[in-house]
């Protein structure tokens, strides 16, 4: 991932006011929600893909519990597997894709189920191992480390993130969420905690989903609302 990009400091600035607003508004340290081992985060992830998260955590569950063991998932008939996870959208695609990469997983790591060897790694190495598998990019790669119980300094990015971060001038307008990850962790101090991180991603989130709406944003009511080129009111 690139990390070497520069920033004035009027940005960086300007990301720390945002930060700082929207802890106090949202709460930080702001708990992580599950405790999942790796492999198991990058299963519920790359379902999660353009799915609400209420549905991919019911494919997730309706998986696990018809299907124990990730062995039984992958040598099963897909479309038994497409029937456990049909909750989120594109089970038809994501069935033979969730098992294709846990043949590749299964093949690479000569039979083992763990992939508590990525806290070992890098941020960088273990986001580049997670990539190399298909369908993973920056934001899933970024979440097996940030959610899982890894607890890496990683910067999830999704499309509530984005849409505030382009509103706020942070991200140019045309920079797409997948690229928009290496923009938005450059921006981060170096001294930040996985927490701090990930708060930063969490609040970022929540202030999509609670104020800053894709349409008629709440911008009566935001605490941003001076740092905003974007504002209505």
């Amino acid at each position: 991932m690139q990390t070497n990009l520069s920033f004035s400091s009027d940005k960086q600035q300007t990301l720390f006011s945002i930060h700082d607003r929207l802890c106090v508004e949202y709460g930080c340290p702001i708990a992580y929600f599950h405790n999942l081992d790796p492999l198991s985060e990058l299963v519920a992830s790359l379902l999660s893909h353009r799915t609400k998260n209420k549905d991919s955590h019911k494919a997730f569950q309706q998986l696990v519990e018809r299907f124990p063991t990730w062995d039984l998932v992958m040598d099963a008939p897909t479309e038994d597997v497409e029937t456990a996870i049909a909750s989120c959208t594109w089970a038809e695609s994501k069935a033979p894709r969730l098992q294709q990469v846990l043949r590749l997983i299964k093949e690479r790591l000569d039979g083992e189920w763990s992939l508590d060897f990525l806290g070992e790694l890098s941020v960088v190495e273990a986001r580049a191992w997670l990539e190399s598998l298909p369908g993973v990019g920056p934001k899933t790669s970024a979440a097996v480390l940030a959610f899982s119980k890894l607890r890496g300094r990683a910067l999830p990015v999704d499309s509530h993130h984005h849409r505030v971060a382009v509103r706020l001038g942070i991200l140019p307008a045309k920079v797409d969420v997948g690229k928009s990850h290496a923009i938005l962790e450059a921006l981060l101090p170096a001294d930040w905690t996985a927490q701090q991180v990930y708060d930063h991603h969490e609040v970022l989130m929540l202030h999509g989903q609670k104020c800053c709406y894709y349409r008629n944003p709440a911008c009566n009511r935001c605490p941003l609302l001076d740092l905003c080129p974007s504002r209505r009111v």
